[in-house]
């Protein structure tokens, strides 16, 4: 009973699996697809919100050509054996897991997939994209890049366009904390390098613990070899960030690792998603989105360079309601 009172507070033990549900006010859960042949990028997420109401879920479906749907789904549940969430409703539905994507928000917004040759986050390591911040109880918020690659088979219908792919690439993450979205964060993450294999997430913000807070971000890099760099923790390997609604800079540095992230996109070509408000079953502008931003990305260890990429089809993210909403109220 102990253990499940603490894994309900949103944190983890060393060596856990922090994809899993954790029972918290709100776990969320994205796949984002790039398909560098036809330079187009697709993301699906939905968040389950346990409230006083009940569980109930904003679900989205976005893609780069500037479609975008989200729709709340009155009954949702978060998978607590394993990685997934759904939800359904009289009009919509929405099915997520580790091997199969189906989303159902209306004649004009379908996405069926399939998750094949995934690369999870390494097996063996104590701590997942959160670092030793997982152990935290009652955090705000965690973040846990689980699929960091792999490939995606299925279709997409986004307004009066049908994608049949094969062999995309893919990516998934988790978040999840007991008050819903920070009061600001930024994001970004970037696959359809030269390098197939290669992939590039971070995400991070305020993070609040009763009366603690700190600014965090974690940054985490898949090489094209497969080894996987992770930074972000204070003082062992900090991660400075410069980021605006069309700049995001971020640098690295562990143990002889340096990991330099230039990125932008322009304002203009943002989507403007919304965010949940937990408790109250609806959903306000929350995020500046970007599917397609460009990304140079430098990784060097003791001064020798190791690998650099650059993409155009990187998805970047600045959060925060008041940025959001201001967007969102000139183009309306």
């Amino acid at each position: 009973m102990r253990s499940m009172s603490y894994r309900a507070s949103g944190a983890d033990l060393p060596f856990q699996r922090p994809e899993r549900a954790h029972g918290v006010a709100m776990e969320g859960y994205f796949w984002r697809i790039t398909d560098p042949a036809t330079r187009r990028v697709v993301i699906a997420l939905i968040g389950v919100q346990s409230d006083h109401t009940g569980r109930w879920a904003l679900a989205g479906l976005g893609a780069s050509d500037g479609f975008w749907r989200h729709v709340i789904i009155p009954n949702a549940d978060a998978r607590r054996g394993g990685l997934g969430a759904r939800a359904a409703g009289a009009d919509a539905s929405f099915v997520g897991t580790d091997e199969r994507v189906m989303v159902d928000l209306g004649d004009d917004a379908h996405l069926d997939i399939s998750l094949e040759e995934v690369n999870r986050w390494p097996t063996g390591r104590p701590f997942g994209g959160s670092s030793w911040f997982q152990m935290i109880p009652g955090l705000n918020q965690y973040w846990h890049p689980w699929l960091l690659g792999g490939r995606a088979s299925g279709t997409v219908v986004v307004g009066e366009t049908r994608w049949d792919f094969s062999d995309a690439q893919v990516y998934g993450e988790k978040n999840w904390g007991r008050a819903g979205f920070p009061d600001s964060w930024w994001w970004g993450q970037a696959q359809g390098f030269a390098d197939a294999d290669a992939c590039v997430a971070f995400a991070g913000g305020e993070v609040v613990a009763g009366p603690v807070r700190t600014e965090v971000t974690g940054l985490v890099v898949r090489l094209p070899d497969g080894k996987v760099l992770r930074l972000g923790n204070p003082v062992t390997s900090p991660v400075r960030a410069d980021i605006g609604d069309e700049h995001w800079r971020l640098e690295g540095r562990s143990n002889g690792w340096v990991v330099s992230v230039d990125a932008a996109a322009p304002l203009s070509d943002a989507h403007v998603l919304p965010v949940p408000l937990v408790g109250e079953r609806r959903a306000v502008p929350g995020a500046i989105e970007h599917l397609s931003g460009r990304l140079h990305v430098q990784v060097s260890h003791r001064g020798r360079q190791i690998w650099v990429g650059q993409t155009d089809l990187a998805g970047l993210e600045h959060g925060g309601l008041d940025g959001a909403a201001a967007l969102a109220a000139s183009r309306s």
